[in-house]
């Protein structure tokens, strides 16, 4: 139901360059919306990708497929995150689009961590989206804002209850964030659980994918010398009983506010 195979159209180079008062017009005259390209890329998969959030709405209100897909496999969806337009995203989940697409498991929130975005990242967690969707290639999201160190959205996955240990050939977020000598990166993975004795395939922890004296090797290895703190304990201990569940059950707990802010990785108030 997409229509015969072409070479790019005019609605694809309007819905591309952003040029919204040409595609209105090619639309009213009739273009096919839902016309594909050679790579089975539709004008909207061309307006996701460049962000261009007006086309997206024209080409959705003209009956442009959500769940078209391309010759990867990749949603308009997909591509509104790839490019971290939050508007683009906000557009298509309007019309429904399918925040868990089945078989692909280069996901969607793969994408938005892919692209550092990070209020991408929490928009499709609060939709729905799977933080252990698990690509063959990348692994979790978790792995990829640790590999392209997206701080902040590494962050948004962790409160939100993503696993700090899933593996990929038993590689961790940590190997990633050693890999890349990111100690931010490093010590919010640590705070939140992170086990630095890991080994990945290779037999290799963590701190092996360091140079001997950096700034990352040694705040590996002070993490592998220094036990937790009781109180470290009890906060990952704590957050891997609720699990995905952390940001609504905690408020709930009748725990004064400080402790409540601890165990949410809040910082203190101050008076």
């Amino acid at each position: 139901g997409l229509g015969f195979w072409t070479d790019r159209s005019a609605v694809h180079e309007a819905a591309a360059e952003g040029r919204v008062v040409q595609l209105q017009r090619l639309i009213e005259d009739g273009a096919a919306v839902n016309m594909v390209a050679v790579d089975s890329i539709t004008p909207l998969h061309e307006a996701c990708i460049r962000g261009q959030a007006q086309c997206v709405r024209l080409l959705l209100g003209a009956g442009a497929q959500v769940e078209a897909r391309n010759i990867d496999g990749s949603t308009p969806l997909c591509d509104a995150c790839a490019a971290g337009s939050l508007e683009c995203v906000k557009l298509m989940l309007e019309y429904g689009a399918t925040v868990n697409p089945p078989l692909f498991t280069f996901s969607p929130l793969h994408e938005a961590c892919m692209s550092g975005n990070s209020e991408c990242v929490q928009l499709m967690i609060d939709r729905g989206a799977l933080m252990e969707a698990h690509d063959c290639h990348y692994g979790t999201p978790l792995h990829v804002a640790c590999a392209r160190e997206h701080l902040d959205c590494a962050k948004v996955l962790l409160n939100a209850g993503a696993n700090v240990n899933a593996a990929k050939l038993h590689e961790t977020a940590l190997h990633h964030a050693a890999k890349m000598k990111n100690v931010d990166l490093i010590e919010l993975l640590v705070e939140f659980g992170a086990n630095v004795y890991a080994r990945d395939n290779l037999k290799r922890k963590p701190i092996n994918y360091t140079s001997l004296g950096s700034p990352s090797y040694l705040c590996l290895e002070f993490y592998e010398n220094t036990p937790l703190s009781l109180q470290q304990i009890s906060r990952v201990a704590v957050r891997r009983a609720v699990g995905k569940r952390a940001a609504e059950v905690l408020s709930q707990l009748e725990l004064p506010g400080r402790i409540i802010r601890f165990l949410s990785y809040m910082p203190p108030q101050i008076f």
